[in-house]
């Protein structure tokens, strides 16, 4: 009987035990650093560094909050578009959140400001103005314009990775080895402008797209402290390899190494909250659930098995920023935020 190519790859993918899966017979910190080694080399990482030549277009007060809107050069020739907000009033550094918006139009729905139709729906329906909640919670917000959204090859329809996505492979690059390598420059450029933000407490987050990107980088920058991915996370073999998904997704070769929850492992011990949908049809929950398997499994092999938590909303492909703050909240500084900006409720949280 004919098999279809794709069935024939599936079946080839639930066959195939991830070579470098940690089988606990070297030191997790040794099988860190091959980890690292490989994913940098399976998404074309690293690029050179080069001077940032940062400029700031505007900084305007807005009601609450400083507004600063500059762009940098990430690698030679290539300039990321940014806002960052900080909240007015703040006598410290205040932690800061990375947010990456998903497959959308761009970093505008993270801000909050709609652009073209459906931006307003996307926001409302979602929970993704993602720097708008990050004040209400009381932290610094950069919002990145990822390379082929909005600003940066998107347009009013909605991004535009294929083209760029496959050039990339063509060359030994992949569009999640750029997009990390800009939010890993971005936090090189915090830290040398912005004295602001506490460096010691960087968040990053994202759904969808943005979700996935905040995983990778979190895999590989560790002075992220803290990585909420949303509606990112499940098996290759139950979401990217299964169901049709946007080039920049894919990173060659991976599954003969790795599934995604292994990759965890690299993260760990930091913290990670992991935010799905219950009725999530492109990252669906029962490889969610999978994943966290391996995820929890890797967590007790860093020796911290209490810095990891699934939550999972009650719809679908979204971000669930109720259920969510609040954990992550518990991560960051032990306490939960009460009122915005900076003010803590006196009640200890465990995690």
């Amino acid at each position: 009987m004919l098999k279809m190519p794709h069935q024939h790859n599936l079946e080839l993918m639930k066959t195939m035990r991830p070579s470098m899966k940690y089988d606990g017979s070297e030191p997790f910190e040794n099988w860190q650093c091959r980890a690292a080694k490989k994913l940098n080399e399976l998404l074309g990482l690293p690029f050179q560094k080069c001077d940032d030549m940062l400029t700031i277009e505007y900084k305007k007060e807005r009601d609450g909050f400083t507004d600063i809107r500059f762009y940098f050069q990430s690698e030679s020739g290539y300039f990321v578009p940014c806002n960052l907000w900080i909240p007015a009033g703040a006598k410290k550094t205040l932690p800061v959140v990375i947010c990456l918006q998903g497959h959308s139009t761009g970093m505008h729905i993270s801000l909050g400001k709609p652009k073209y139709p459906g931006d307003e729906s996307s926001i409302k329906d979602g929970d993704r103005d993602f720097a708008v909640r990050v004040l209400k919670e009381g932290y610094c917000a950069l919002s990145i314009e990822q390379r082929n959204f909005g600003e940066c090859g998107g347009n009013e329809k909605g991004p535009d990775c294929y083209k760029s996505s496959m050039a990339a492979i063509l060359i030994g690059r992949t569009t999640l080895g750029e997009r990390v390598w800009d939010i890993q420059r971005a936090i090189d450029v915090l830290e040398k402008h912005f004295s602001q933000v506490d460096m010691k407490n960087i968040i990053c987050m994202g759904n969808s797209g943005g979700g996935t990107a905040t995983f990778y980088a979190g895999c590989l920058e560790p002075r992220i402290k803290y990585i909420m991915p949303s509606c990112a996370i499940c098996t290759y073999e139950d979401s990217i390899g299964a169901i049709d998904h946007c080039s920049c997704n894919f990173i060659p070769g991976i599954r003969k190494y790795f599934d995604m929850g292994d990759l965890a492992g690299l993260i760990a011990p930091r913290y990670l909250v992991i935010v799905s949908g219950k009725n999530d049809d492109i990252f669906p929950l029962d490889g969610v659930q999978k994943t966290f398997e391996i995820v929890k499994l890797h967590y007790k092999y860093a020796n911290a098995p209490n810095n990891c938590m699934l939550v999972v909303g009650k719809e679908g492909h979204r971000f669930y920023a109720d259920d969510a703050w609040p954990i992550m909240n518990a991560y960051v500084c032990g306490y939960i935020y009460s009122k915005p900006p900076h003010g803590f409720c006196s009640r200890k949280v465990t995690p």
